[in-house]
């Protein structure tokens, strides 16, 4: 008898496609380092920010189960994304965002000198975070397919609530033009056709929708386009989520706990 195990499909460990271009073109040694796994959402976000912003910055591949002593030095969980920018480093993905809009330079993705509106893009990134981002992982490693069921409703509730609030024209949140609560929620925008759809059956957009709109600005953004890998990388990334294996990640065994994320 074959052993299954060995059909399994496992995270990657090189990006692939447009991002593997990116990462070859980051290479360099750069006084600005971002930590990253190619697969990694909370990474892409930061990854989509220094390439709209155009900062000088190299990218550095890291194994996540097999932690470099250059990451644990940032971050003794051994989490990423982290920065390193000269010899300070931080960690956490919208702390990361912050700091990049606190270097002032590139493209400002909260609206500068505008409190209220700033605010309000705070306050729907933290919907991202507390909402939207938890049920993702909730309909991906749920195995009884009625919890599949109700955590896509919920999902599909909470991303309803987003478009809702976003401008109306768009085709961003805010507008013509991208910003925080755009590459907050981007990385799992683009992962619900190439990992909810093929592993528990996410719907399209209704054509026409203003959620069509919003994702086809998304898929077709540069930065974010810079930063993506083939869609075989999140397929294969995720299944051991979709299975819901042990030891599949922190935020899964986060999930399953009914914790908040780590």
């Amino acid at each position: 008898m074959a052993d299954s195990s060995s059909s399994e499909k496992t995270y990657h460990k090189r990006a692939t496609g447009a991002a593997l271009t990116t990462v070859k073109k980051r290479s360099r040694e750069s006084e600005l380092k971002l930590y990253g796994s190619c697969f990694c959402p909370f990474v892409q976000r930061v990854w989509i920010s220094l390439e709209i912003k155009g900062l000088d910055y190299q990218y550095i591949e890291i194994d996540p189960y097999q932690k470099p002593d250059a990451l644990l030095e940032i971050n003794p969980r051994g989490l990423v994304p982290a920065l390193q920018h000269g010899d300070w480093g931080c960690y956490e993905s919208t702390v990361l965002l912050e700091y990049l809009e606190d270097l002032k330079t590139g493209h400002p993705l909260l609206p500068p000198e505008n409190p209220q509106l700033r605010a309000h893009c705070r306050l729907w990134a933290d919907h991202v975070n507390r909402k939207i981002v938890p049920l993702f992982y909730q309909c991906l490693q749920a195995q009884d397919i009625e919890k599949q069921l109700e955590h896509a409703e919920e999902l599909q509730t909470e991303i309803s609530h987003l478009v809702d609030v976003a401008d109306g024209a768009g085709p961003f949140f805010l507008g013509p033009q991208i910003s925080f609560v755009d590459v907050q929620f981007a990385p799992w925008m683009l992962r619900l056709p190439r990992v909810l759809k093929p592993y528990r059956g996410w719907p399209d957009p209704e054509i026409g929708s203003r959620w069509a709109v919003w994702m086809e600005a998304m898929e077709e953004h540069e930065a974010i386009r810079a930063t993506t890998s083939t869609d075989e990388l999140y397929l294969d990334s995720y299944e051991r989520y979709a299975e819901n294996r042990p030891d599949t990640s922190q935020v899964a065994r986060a999930i399953n706990a009914g914790r908040g994320l780590p």
